[in-house]
């Protein structure tokens, strides 16, 4: 055989050789790549995403899409061609399976977590688009969970209301941790608390709740290394009671970076004319009850996901601009925001057809 050919037969043999050990070496590595993009004014799978009555809402026109992440599954066990081939593609991005899925994380558990950010993020959304619309929204700090085996399993309970700590009135959630951390650990603390039922039953019946209860704690020191911080059990977060009925009727979709887009939609559903201006914005973020937008995951992913269903403006999270702005998809412009004030002032300028001024994402 001439030496030419036998070394490409060789070359070619040792190239299946690798190619086929490719496929049987596991990589420690997960895959993302675009996943559906849905428009918060429209309807999905047969009915309105955003659903509310007992106030009056206008038509709306164009698109106000929120979009989502794929994502491969927790025991998803990739190879290395797999890896190699989605290093190399465009519209993938193939990341550290701890990146997902941090701790061992299991696919039930983070499901779970997914859903919880998902209905926080829409409760957020709802308080900031009435907050934007002036609309009043009545507020308490609650029980959010209690931590299994410390000094408030079974005398605090989630969804009791936080009145007060040591006497003094908890206006926000952060205060609770105030007020316990001014103790050592092993003091007393008293907590006066609505209980959850009495709350609930009396959100029934459009009443305020009154009777309280004075719940006296232990505090014990904090598992933190180094910490010698006093601790009861407990996360506090707010809850609310909304003037009319907000439903966002969307499964399947989980975390909390919706919550811009949900919130835009609301607005625009609730006030005469349309914010687009039967533009198709898409975009991205989460929010807080003040209007706050924060940055999310997989920002790169959403981009492609929108522009593929025809988007043609992006908002997008402060903090994730300059990741977004590394490999823009043609035809699509992204939009800096960092709060729903900053959203409403782009779509007004998108609307009215004064883009030039922007205020797009760049590299850093």
């Amino acid at each position: 055989m001439p030496r030419r050919t036998a070394t490409m037969l060789a070359s070619t043999l040792m190239l299946i050789a690798l190619l086929c050990a490719g496929v049987f070496i596991n990589v420690p590595y997960s895959e993302m790549s675009p996943g559906p993009t849905v428009n918060t004014l429209g309807e999905h799978d047969g009915e309105p995403v955003l659903q509310i009555s007992g106030r009056k809402t206008y038509a709306t026109s164009g698109h106000l899409n929120m979009t989502t992440v794929r994502v491969t599954s927790a025991d998803y066990k990739m190879n290395l061609v797999e890896a190699v081939s989605g290093w190399l593609a465009h519209d993938n991005k193939v990341v550290p399976h701890d990146t997902l899925y941090p701790d061992g994380k299991t696919e039930e558990q983070s499901t779970q977590e997914n859903a919880e950010e998902f209905s926080q993020s829409q409760e957020s959304a709802k308080v900031a688009a009435l907050e934007e619309l002036d609309i009043p929204v009545k507020s308490w700090v609650i029980v959010s969970t209690v931590v299994k085996d410390t000094p408030a399993e079974g005398k605090l309970h989630a969804g009791d209301v936080i009145k007060a700590v040591d006497g003094t009135t908890v206006k926000a959630p952060d205060d609770v941790a105030k007020l316990v951390t001014k103790h050592k650990p092993g003091e007393k603390v008293a907590f006066t608390i609505v209980p959850a039922k009495d709350q609930a039953a009396a959100e029934k019946e459009n009443k305020t709740a009154t009777r309280t209860q004075d719940i006296t704690i232990t505090t014990a020191k904090s598992d933190d290394d180094g910490e010698q911080r006093a601790i009861v059990g407990i996360s506090a977060g707010t809850d609310h009671t909304f003037p009319f009925t907000i439903d966002i009727k969307l499964a399947d979709v989980g975390g909390p970076s919706a919550g811009l887009m949900f919130a835009l939609g609301i607005v625009d559903k609730l006030t005469p004319g349309n914010l687009t201006g039967g533009k198709f914005v898409a975009g991205t973020g989460t929010i807080d009850d003040d209007g706050k937008v924060g940055p999310i995951g997989g920002i790169e992913m959403k981009t492609v996901g929108a522009r593929a269903k025809g988007a043609q403006y992006f908002l997008t999270p402060k903090d994730n601009c300059a990741a977004a702005a590394r490999d823009v998809p043609k035809g699509l412009t992204l939009i800096k925001v960092d709060t729903i004030d900053d959203a409403m002032s782009a779509l007004t300028d998108i609307r009215g057809g004064d883009t030039a001024d922007l205020p797009k994402c760049a590299k850093s």
